[in-house]
């Protein structure tokens, strides 16, 4: 299996898992720091690895009137700052070649992460892979895991091997998702670490109109699922108060719940990789 070494810890699919946590969208810096401390403590007395997640803009959004973000120049100084303070890894969506240039000269992210839409977009693959940095690639709710090899071949052709494939569900008619657990197994046999996206594999795309619904009250079972056959990580967005967040709010974790539910994780996972 491939180990990819983040910070002072590697990530693989036979280790134990690694936590990806963090509110949807960036809301502000108070926020943020908020977020990303509790988050750390939770993992910090778990003994659990986590990477600190957060989108600087959500450009695919169901409406137009969603808020997106904030500006990208904003986003440096809040992740700069998280990362001053806390010395976690970060992770953030990119969705042009433009970012991913300007990401590549920071130290302050370490992962970019492609988001499901964007899974198959071969310029912006290639932008990200040149960047050196880790790429985190969403598979698309339309691909199948046997169909996973031409993203890894796309990003390998820069010579870049750090590459994780995220598991967030696939279409099942309209608005809604079903996670098929054999896709788990047949990614591992590529041997890049796979991440389950718990959170966004209860979302219903979509499903409310003018945004996307969801069903957060199947996150713990689906985080479960995923642990007892064995990945690499877990990503879990999470909020204080989620039915208030501007932002996939139906199915992102209370943040309450998550100290609960990485004790869960952490003894699946240990059974799971005896």
């Amino acid at each position: 299996m491939i180990k990819i070494k983040i910070g002072n810890f590697e990530v693989s699919n036979n280790l134990p898992f690694t936590l990806i946590a963090g509110p949807c969208v960036i809301e502000n810096e108070s926020h943020s720091m908020l977020m990303v401390e509790k988050i750390a403590n939770i993992c910090k007395e778990k003994k659990i690895n986590y990477i600190y997640k957060s989108s600087f803009d959500k450009a695919n959004r169901s409406s137009i009137e969603s808020m997106r973000g904030v500006k990208i120049d904003e986003a440096i100084k809040i992740f700069t700052k998280i990362k001053s303070s806390f010395n976690c890894p970060i992770l953030t969506d990119v969705h042009n070649e433009e970012q991913c240039r300007i990401f590549s000269n920071l130290d302050c992210i370490d992962i970019l992460q492609i988001p499901a839409f964007l899974c198959r977009q071969t310029d912006l693959l290639i932008a990200a892979a040149k960047s050196k940095k880790i790429v985190n690639v969403k598979k698309g709710q339309f691909l199948s895991p046997y169909d996973i090899p031409n993203i890894y071949k796309k990003i390998e052709s820069e010579k870049n091997t750090k590459i994780m494939i995220t598991e967030r569900g696939v279409s099942f008619g309209y608005n809604n998702l079903v996670s098929d657990f054999r896709s788990i197994d047949i990614l591992k046999k590529y041997n890049y670490p796979v991440i389950f996206d718990a959170t966004h594999s209860v979302q219903e795309p979509g499903g409310l109109g003018n945004k996307s619904g969801g069903k957060r009250e199947f996150v713990d079972t689906l985080a479960k699922a995923s642990v007892a056959v064995g990945v690499a990580g877990v990503f879990i967005e999470t909020h204080q108060d989620p039915d208030n967040a501007p932002s996939d709010g139906l199915n992102m974790l209370n943040i309450k719940d998550l100290n609960n539910l990485v004790a869960k994780l952490k003894e699946f996972d240990q059974i799971a990789k005896k």
